[in-house]
């Protein structure tokens, strides 16, 4: 893949994230401030991450990940995600950005993903804009997963739309989608690619048609999944063995938790 093609195209990724996330960059910020107070307490870390290992869970094209490996340069990053079309873009854009740094596994978080990822210890998960793909039972089980997966001291970050009810938060909600338009009609006036539009010229630049049909073959029979609000991902943190959960983020319905065990 070329790299100036690759570049372009995680860029115009983030651009069409950030139409439906109105404070994006603050809220990795976030992330990141929390994964360096971790390092910052322990003597097991370098402040640059040396003897970190993170998993970015639905790493997508690897906007986290290259955050996390910019921000500390000694930290070693895994990421996970079961489109191929995205995770071919992680494995090439952060293979050249950061070599021997990155490593991109292929597997579904909806089943025992685990298996496929060869680190130990991971300390610090992290996710951005993906979890609610999952149904509540497999947010469930992933958490149980993590639980059993960190050791003593690890934190996971998980950066999302948790939506509100509109039956019974209907204030909140209109508010929150009246947010949501508005900076995706910003974005649009902007000319920043809408989903439809990133995922033709993602696919058509870098020659990804095969991915692309691999990809809907993987994802044809997922129904819809309904929201699993804050309250139901702080219980089954807490009851997966993390000491520590709660927000520490929030923007409307745009929430980053932070869990700890």
């Amino acid at each position: 893949m070329n790299a100036m093609d690759l570049e372009a195209i995680v860029r115009g990724w983030d651009e069409q994230q950030g139409a439906y996330i109105t404070h994006r960059e603050q809220r990795f910020d976030i992330m990141l401030d929390a994964v360096a107070r971790l390092l910052g307490e322990s003597s097991d870390f370098g402040e640059d991450g040396a003897g970190l290992t993170v998993l970015d869970l639905a790493c997508g094209p690897g906007s986290l990940s290259q955050r996390v490996l910019d921000r500390f340069p000694a930290v070693q990053v895994t990421g996970v995600d079961y489109d191929p079309v995205l995770l071919h873009i992680a494995r090439g854009w952060l293979g050249t950005r950061h070599p021997d740094r990155f490593t991109a596994v292929d597997a579904d978080l909806a089943g025992d993903w685990t298996r496929a990822v060869a680190v130990d210890p991971i300390h610090v998960a992290v996710s951005s804009t993906a979890l609610h793909w999952l149904a509540p039972h497999q947010l469930v089980a992933l958490y149980g997963q993590l639980g059993r997966l960190l050791p003593e001291g690890g934190v996971f970050l998980n950066a999302d739309h948790l939506r509100y009810d509109g039956r019974t938060q209907p204030f909140l909600s209109a508010g929150a989608a009246a947010d949501d338009a508005r900076t995706q009609q910003r974005a649009y006036e902007r000319g920043v690619l809408s989903w439809d539009e990133w995922w033709e010229k993602a696919t058509t630049v870098l020659d990804l048609g095969t991915l692309r049909e691999e990809r809907e073959r993987r994802f044809a029979d997922r129904p819809p999944t309904p929201d699993a609000p804050l309250e139901l991902h702080l219980s089954a943190l807490r009851t997966a063995g993390f000491r520590e959960a709660d927000e520490v983020w929030r923007f409307w319905d745009d929430v980053v938790v932070l869990a700890r065990r």
